[in-house]
């Protein structure tokens, strides 16, 4: 079976075209990003801008062909936090669906955690027992821990890489106080949910996935993306203190000539290094192994598992997360 799954993420359109089956291992076949930055494109009243559901509806249109010309049996559409905290996000995804044909569903925050949580599971196995997942977006960062394939909890908190850039840097690079400050005000708001985790126990096996942590520990020394996914790769809280200190003093357009850093999220990085630090001393972490899969595998595993047409999961608790183009 091809599937194509469409992520409507904070800043690209991506769409991941697999092999895959039942109790196999999903093949991607091809892979396609549209950068847009939608949360970029929220107006003062935090409504998605005419020009940005416009660049919205073309991407998702370019997809959806895309997927076609693939021969994909079936186009699973999600949108993430940009979509989700839009005022106007009903009118929005009316529209796309109008222009395009393409049903896309909004994941709630938990959803994400729990969809991410399932592809490590499956990714590591049952031999890597309690789970702690961590990752970063460009709107939120999500929080999973547990010993099955659903999460014992899971969490979602408004500190994506894009959204702290945005809220809290107005220079670049960031001035130091700006850095300071923004350290310290994520020990307080990672407090809470820091304390809720632990209180479920240590780990056995804490893993961190998606752009965000591939990057820091690329540049941490991590084996590039030519020696494949199976490579081991991980990212220390040492490690990442040290770069921070170099990454903080220099702007957007140095970072985007670092190996390994996209020029659409370098602006970005030295926030996403700041949560991931924050968070790493929240929960007295001091290394993360770096998942390969992540949220668009999870929602491919999660359609997998229920192709009867069966809906018995209670990770999706969107239901469907796409709709069957005619």
């Amino acid at each position: 079976m091809r599937l194509g799954v469409l992520d409507v993420g904070s800043n690209t359109v991506h769409l991941l075209v697999v092999d895959a089956h039942r109790g196999a291992h999903p093949i991607p076949m091809t892979s396609e990003k549209t950068i847009l930055r939608l949360a970029e494109q929220l107006d003062s009243k935090g409504l998605l801008t005419k020009a940005g559901a416009d660049q919205l509806v073309r991407a998702v249109a370019g997809a959806k062909a895309s997927a076609r010309k693939s021969g994909c049996e079936d186009l699973m559409a999600f949108a993430t936090s940009a979509v989700r905290e839009a005022g106007n996000s009903a009118e929005v995804l009316d529209r796309v669906r109008g222009e395009t044909g393409v049903d896309l569903q909004v994941l709630s925050g938990e959803d994400e955690a729990r969809y991410t949580f399932l592809a490590v599971r499956r990714w590591y196995g049952w031999s890597a027992g309690k789970l702690l997942c961590l990752d970063i977006g460009g709107g939120s960062l999500e929080l999973a821990v547990g010993r099955d394939e659903n999460p014992d909890m899971a969490f979602s908190v408004p500190l994506g890489a894009g959204r702290l850039t945005r809220t809290r840097f107005r220079k670049d690079p960031p001035r130091r106080s700006e850095v300071r400050e923004t350290t310290e005000w994520l020990a307080e708001q990672l407090a809470p949910v820091a304390r809720k985790l632990k209180r479920a126990g240590e780990p056995d096996r804490v893993v961190a996935t998606s752009k965000t942590f591939r990057t820091l520990a690329r540049l941490t020394g991590a084996a590039p993306s030519s020696a494949g996914p199976r490579a081991r790769r991980v990212l220390t809280d040492a490690g990442l203190r040290q770069l921070i200190a170099f990454i903080s003093r220099m702007s957007a357009s140095d970072l985007a000539e670092l190996e390994g850093v996209s020029t659409s999220r370098a602006h970005q990085l030295v926030a996403g290094a700041l949560v991931a630090e924050a968070t790493m001393r929240a929960l007295s972490l001091t290394q993360l192994e770096i998942c390969p899969w992540a949220l668009r595998e999870g929602v491919i595993l999660r359609r997998l598992d229920h192709t009867d047409g069966t809906d018995q999961s209670d990770t999706g608790r969107t239901g469907q997360t796409g709709a069957r183009w005619s």
